[in-house]
């Protein structure tokens, strides 16, 4: 994955609103959601979640379709997978990593 993709997508990651539908969409798997329901499980204006959804795809990470008289988003996981490996690419200095300790904060890394 390029440099430029790879800020675009975490850019658009990088607000409360987005980040929050994006995370809907991966949850809902290939079937998707329509805008209007995002907006209202948001409690975000329809007028901003079209906004917000419209960056999210101009970032590569999610798609639409049309059904009916609705736009059904849903979450390009091949996009979200490319994402992934570039920021683990050189995860664990070549060490192998466990799932469960991946979340947990490294103890020689202190807190501001």
């Amino acid at each position: 994955m390029e440099a430029d993709r790879v800020i675009r997508a975490l850019s658009a990651l990088a607000q409360e609103h987005r980040l929050a539908a994006f995370r809907l969409l991966v949850q809902a798997g290939e079937r998707g959601v329509a805008a209007g329901v995002l907006a209202e499980k948001l409690d975000v204006p329809p007028s901003s979640m079209s906004f917000h959804l419209a960056q999210l795809a101009n970032a590569g990470l999610i798609t639409q379709r049309r059904e009916s008289r609705s736009i059904i988003y849903s979450a390009d996981y091949a996009a979200m997978n490319c994402l992934m490996g570039f920021l683990t690419e050189n995860c664990c200095g070549g060490v192998s990593c466990s799932e469960d300790a991946a979340c947990l904060p490294s103890p020689e890394r202190k807190s501001a």
